[in-house]
């Protein structure tokens, strides 16, 4: 039991480490909440401080979901890998380190699934970017490629077998990620969302 609490525990924190805000201040004296969305994630990394430490910061948050995920394997606990990791994304979302305003999701997320189900995660990065080249929009990107995950797991529990564990927590995140761009959607309605312009 103490075991498991430790890795409950660790994934959070884990989850909570501030990629953004430490990026931002460490290397460009900057502290991103401060610009933009006032969001501590990749995109808003990406428009206020450049290419770098938006690659930086993205790939720090997807790793953060990988790790916590493998948590139980790295402390010898059985747990179902998804259970560290949806702290994490939690963490991530609500990190104790930066006064519980943090990112929206995404990155994390996908680092979870990353570690328990890597051909999905491949699935969702082709759906984001397909979708991104598309609409030109980061935030509907991310929550289509939410959706598509769903539809993901749902087919292959009819094509193969069900990971009901599995399909519970992409719905969670899905819903989640869906949740946390709510003013994107109202701002893709009223045709104010930033677009992206490399891509």
């Amino acid at each position: 039991m103490i075991q498991i609490i430790v890795v409950l525990i660790l994934a959070y924190l884990l989850g909570s480490i501030p990629s953004g805000l430490i990026v931002g201040k460490v290397f460009y004296k900057t502290d991103i909440r401060q610009h933009g969305s006032g969001n501590l994630g990749g995109t808003n990394t990406f428009r206020t401080l450049g290419v770098k430490a938006g690659l930086a910061v993205t790939i720090a948050d997807i790793l953060k979901g990988t790790l916590a995920a493998a948590l139980p394997y790295l402390i010898h606990v059985d747990m179902n890998p998804l259970i560290p990791g949806v702290l994490a994304v939690i963490g991530h979302t609500y990190p104790i380190f930066a006064g519980f305003r943090g990112g929206k999701a995404v990155a994390t997320s996908g680092g979870v699934i990353l570690f328990s189900a890597p051909i999905l995660f491949v699935t969702l990065v082709a759906a984001f970017f397909i979708s991104l080249y598309i609409s030109k929009y980061v935030s509907l990107s991310s929550m289509i490629a939410g959706i598509i995950g769903i539809i993901y797991v749902i087919t292959m529990g009819f094509v193969q077998k069900w990971d009901i564990p599995l399909l519970i927590v992409i719905t969670l995140l899905a819903s989640f990620v869906i949740y946390r761009h709510r003013a994107n959607i109202r701002r893709i309605v009223n045709k104010t969302e930033p677009k992206i312009k490399w891509l």
